[in-house]
């Protein structure tokens, strides 16, 4: 008869199959999920010290004894090693890995191309439009204050393509100095091109090489008597260098970053200063997923391989810490950057004092991160108590429903474990076929649509389902569940008190058997189990409502001319260029529309007709 359990791993006659080659190993556990992704110079050599003597580390003596199956690439180089060891982290997430958990893409300034006006504008996601991209940025608060100095020294517009294109008379930001007005013509396509060109040499750290052309030209159009030219150029000049006096830092180089790592009560946090052309950038915090015995070292390497290798390297990195790949990763940043890059770890004078702002930033990151995890910890452990629930929850989920009039109804579920929000979880759901303004029916199809999965054993079941309403609502979800055959999840409603005001919100608690409501909790506004389920629903409100307004914004945009016959999306395209926008079509007539490509006499007139009842 077949043993039910597989023997265990035989790590040392797997090792007499490696090769002393470079490359990256996985370990794997009996149900086949990923334990962990290493790199290695020598291959038999690095898998081999798992399993030829005893782990000391708790981590590793875990994760040994979990393996059941290990497997191996090899690379040409350890650099190549490198490169897909942190690809595989970032795309398979190991549960024994140091994991960046960094959702969010960075900002960039954007400078359009193709225009005899381009425009600079704040940008975050895909770079596919015709242009340039500056930075990335820290965040986008820095983007932000870039753009407005910017505004200030080289009048450069930053509205949108539509609004400048149906302009009569110049704005506001002409009014104030903040824009040439070239959507009137104020200014010339060749002075606006010099305006731009000043603008991108700042924006590439040349600030020095703007002063000089612009100090010249001052000089220029004062022998050539232009005195109230000359006066502007020498006001710009002054501008710019008061900006380098006040933002540049001394002793910064031209492009470093400068990182600091803190471990405490396991939980990690990377601070990040960044500085660009000696001007400092700000700061920016990580929270890296964190294994148990990682140290300080083993966290920086993982987070220099996983931000950097996708995103530019400026040419110095100064590190609390020295690293022992430290030679290879400068070696593999360097040819992913196009430039030398050094890691340095040995500092002093203003690097030293750098790294140590750097630090008390983590540190006091750290501890304020810290504090909050405790006090959603505490608001767990007590609504665990409230709920009269035999273990404490891991997962909540709540749904909302947004809605106007009844008209384009968005439903949310938002996810909390004892961390926080898990964003990457939240859902929504657009709901149709229902009679408009029933939310319960919309409850229904938004339960049933997330929890079909789980009675079809894909999806993660929560411990509790949040339903903000009433009885009514959570009839629904109960009904939903009972009908899936799904069950196990504490089913609670989050009702309005009396009068609506916060903290006087009533717990409806479901009873399962039965399908209906068991009894009603008002745990008061001192409840740290109220703070916590308050919060979770104000977040699902709040991610319902953004969703309606994308979706109402969205029908809004949907252009009439979609709607007639004979015009499609090119007829569409040349009719919008040739008017500027929706509004010139519209004031347009019949004989300005058949001077559009394509349009004749006939469908010019069903144009006119549909735009004007």
């Amino acid at each position: 008869m077949q043993s039910p359990h597989p023997p265990p791993f035989d790590g040392k006659a797997f090792l007499r199959t490696l090769t002393t080659s470079p490359g990256v190993y996985r370990h794997f556990d009996a149900a086949g999920e990923l334990l962990y992704v290493g790199k290695a110079s020598n291959l038999k050599k690095r898998v081999g010290s798992y399993f030829l003597k005893p782990p000391t580390e708790a981590r590793i003596a875990a994760m040994v004894a979990q393996i059941a199956r290990v497997e191996i690439t090899v690379t040409r180089t350890e650099g190549e090693a490198l490169l897909l060891e942190s690809q595989l982290i970032k795309s398979l997430k190991p549960r024994y890995n140091i994991l960046l958990r960094d959702d969010k893409s960075y900002p960039y300034i954007y400078l359009s191309s193709g225009e005899d006006y381009p425009r600079l504008a704040f940008h975050r996601g895909a770079k596919n439009l015709p242009g340039r991209y500056f930075g990335p940025y820290p965040s986008a608060h820095a983007v932000r204050e870039s753009l407005n100095l910017m505004q200030k020294l080289f009048k450069v517009r930053q509205c949108e393509d539509s609004y400048f294109r149906n302009r009569t008379r110049p704005c506001l930001l002409y009014q104030i100095g903040r824009c040439s007005a070239p959507c009137v013509g104020l200014i010339s396509v060749e002075d606006y091109r010099q305006d731009v060109r000043h603008a991108e040499m700042f924006l590439e750290g040349r600030s020095n090489a703007v002063i000089d052309e612009l100090a010249a030209a001052m000089e220029q159009a004062s022998q050539s008597l232009q005195f109230e030219r000359a006066a502007k150029l020498r006001d710009q000049v002054a501008a710019l260098r008061q900006l380098q006096a006040q933002h540049h830092v001394r002793g910064a180089s031209a492009d470093m970053d400068v990182l600091a790592c803190r471990i405490e009560a396991g939980m990690a946090c990377v601070s990040v200063l960044f500085f660009r052309d000696g001007i400092s950038l700000g700061t920016r915090d990580f929270f890296p997923r964190l294994p148990l015995d990682a140290t300080p070292v083993d966290v920086l390497a993982q987070f220099i391989a996983q931000y950097y290798l996708d995103r530019p390297v400026p040419r110095e990195l100064i590190l609390g810490v020295a690293l022992p790949d430290q030679v290879i990763l400068a070696e593999v940043l360097g040819q992913h950057a196009g430039h030398a890059v050094e890691l340095k770890s040995s500092v002093r004078g203003d690097r030293a004092q750098f790294l140590q702002m750097a630090e008390r930033n983590a540190q006091a990151s750290l501890t304020a991160r810290l504090a909050s995890r405790q006090t959603l910890g505490t608001r767990f452990d007590d609504l665990q108590k409230v709920l009269g629930l035999e273990d404490m929850p891991r997962r909540i989920e709540c749904f909302d429903i947004s809605h106007t009039m009844g008209e384009l109804t968005v439903a949310s579920c938002v996810v909390f474990g004892p961390e926080g929000p898990e964003k990457s979880h939240y859902r929504r759901f657009n709901i149709a076929g229902i009679t408009p303004g029933d939310d319960y029916a919309a409850m229904h199809q938004a339960l049933t649509r997330r929890f079909r999965k789980v009675a079809e054993g894909e999806g993660v079941r929560p411990d509790v389902l949040l339903i903000d309403g009433g009885g009514g609502q959570v009839a629904q979800a109960l009904e939903v569940l009972r009908d899936l055959g799904v069950d196990g999840i504490e089913v609670v409603g989050v009702a309005k008190g009396p009068g609506r005001r916060a903290g006087e919100e009533t717990l409806v608690l479901a009873r399962h058997e039965a399908g209906s409501v068991d009894r009603e909790l008002h745990p008061g506004s001192s409840s740290p189990a109220l703070h916590l389920v308050a919060a979770v629903r104000d977040e699902a409100h709040r991610f319902a409502i953004s969703g309606h307004r994308k979706r109402r914004e969205k029908a809004r945009e949907r252009s009439v001319l979609e709607d007639i016959p004979g015009i499609g999306a090119r007829r569409r395209s040349l009719l919008l260029k040739a008017f500027g926008g929706m509004q010139g079509v519209e004031a347009a007539g019949v004989e300005e529309l058949m001077q559009v490509k394509g349009i004749d006499r006939n469908l010019a007139e069903k144009i006119y007709a549909s735009l004007h009842g």
